[in-house]
């Protein structure tokens, strides 16, 4: 899952503050990546880069 934080961040980090809003108001607090896959590619976003790590397990 990729948290709406880290989106909002990579946007904001280029400038790009009408779209960081766009996505706050409009996305879940959680994206799947294989649901939102196109909106995450018209955003230019990596999907590398905004994946949430994984829990380490015990």
């Amino acid at each position: 899952m990729i948290q709406k934080s880290a989106i909002i961040a990579k946007l904001r980090e280029r400038g790009q503050n009408a779209r960081a809003d766009w996505v706050d108001r409009e996305l879940p607090d959680t994206l799947d990546p294989f649901l939102h896959s196109g909106l995450l590619s018209t955003l230019h976003l990596d999907l590398k880069e905004l994946e949430s790590p994984a829990s380490p397990t015990p």
